[in-house]
This record gives structure tokens, sequence and C-alpha cells, in this order.
């Protein structure tokens, strides 16, 4: 299968928005991808905002952040504080901070959720998202859950074993709020880097992957 560079090396560093409904949704969807990027692209400007939380979750996230951030120069983390399950309630409220967000981070990529999921703060995220930032490259990375949503992604990371690994025990050892969770297993979490794996013939066997809506070249 034939690889693209879907962030070349520039003149100045190019800039990567990483947007999450909710406090452990990016490094489910492509915290793979993240500690990949942190090894092999540090140069790279990254926002990482989440916008559901409370109290405990906030502080497990700005934890679990640091760490799948820490190989990036610049980084800057957002947690707001939008009431789990309830987004779409605050629709007028979330849209003002995204469009602070506009004026605040230009971003040459976005990472979101991927439209079809069937969570409604996911689906509005992903909504407000395409809404906020019109000629931009889009990358909607998914979510495993109980609704059965996945879908056919496009788009494709090959990760080396040690990063999904580091993946998953960085999630299971931050988000121990959600340890309760059937769905937030890592045998789950394994298996579906296996299967996006297996799609793309990845050396290593092993993936995560990205709806992709539109694509110039």
């Amino acid at each position: 299968m034939h690889m693209i560079d879907l962030l070349p090396r520039t003149e100045r560093p190019l800039r990567l928005l990483a947007l999450g409904a909710h406090c452990d949704d990016i490094e489910i969807g492509c915290g793979g991808t993240m500690l990949r990027l942190a090894a092999e692209r540090p140069e790279l400007e990254v926002r990482w905002v989440i916008f559901g939380s409370t109290d405990r979750r906030a502080a497990e996230a700005r934890a679990s952040a640091a760490e799948f951030l820490a190989g990036f120069r610049q980084t800057q983390v957002q947690v707001h504080g939008f009431r789990d399950g309830y987004l779409p309630a605050s629709w007028e409220a979330l849209k003002d901070t995204f469009e602070k967000l506009k004026t605040e981070f230009a971003p040459d990529v976005i990472l979101t959720h991927q439209r079809d999921d069937r969570h409604q703060d996911h689906r509005l995220v992903s909504d407000l998202s395409w809404n906020t930032w019109r000629n931009h490259l889009l990358l909607e990375f998914e979510i495993p859950k109980y609704d059965g949503d996945l879908g056919s992604p496009v788009v494709f990371a090959p990760l080396a074993p040690a990063l999904v690994e580091r993946k998953i025990e960085l999630i299971l050892r931050h988000f121990t709020s959600q340890s309760d969770k059937h769905w937030l297993t890592a045998d789950l979490l394994r298996s579906v880097a296996r299967l996006r794996g297996m799609e793309c013939v990845a050396t290593a066997g092993l993936a995560e992957a990205f709806y992709c809506r539109k694509l110039v070249f």
C-alpha cells in the first residue's frame, strides 16, 4: 500500500489540534498516533482540548495528556467543564468555545470525533469541528463502545507494538474513574488496533484508523 505523509515538513512547525468530548476520548481514539508523532515529529505545535469533565476527570485528563504529549516541544492542554452526556443542551456555550478557540489557534490538521458516532456528545464535537474549520484537514477518530458504530475508516496510522502497549498502559493507569467500565480494557483496545492493522497491512499488524471526508492533494 502506498504511504502518504499528511504532515509534510515546512519552514514553520505545523500545528495539530486534538479535540475530545470527554477526558479519555483523544487517548482512546488516537493516543497511539499522538505517541508516534511525539517521537517522530517533536516540532509539531499541539493543542489538546477536552470539553466535558468533572474535577476528578479533569485531573486525570491533565495527567494523562502530560504523558502523551511529553515528546512535543510546544503543547497546550485545555479542559472545559461541560456536563458529560449533555453537550447538546449546552450548544450555544459550546459553539462560543469553538469560536474562541478558532481565534487562538490556527491548526493545519485537526483530530476529532467521527461524524457517525452514536454518542451525542461525540457527534456534536464532530459537527462543530466541521462548522468551525471549513478549509482544513480533519481526521476523525473512532471510539469503540456498545453502540456498534465502528465503520470503514480510510486513513490508517501504523503503530509499533510498544506504542500500542504504552497507550494502553497510560489509559488504564490514569483513568481510574472509568475502571469499572466494561469497555475500557486492555484486550479491547488491543483488538481494535489489531483489526485496523490487519486492514492496512501494517508491518507490525497494528494501527489506529481515521475517517476523512475531504482530502486535497
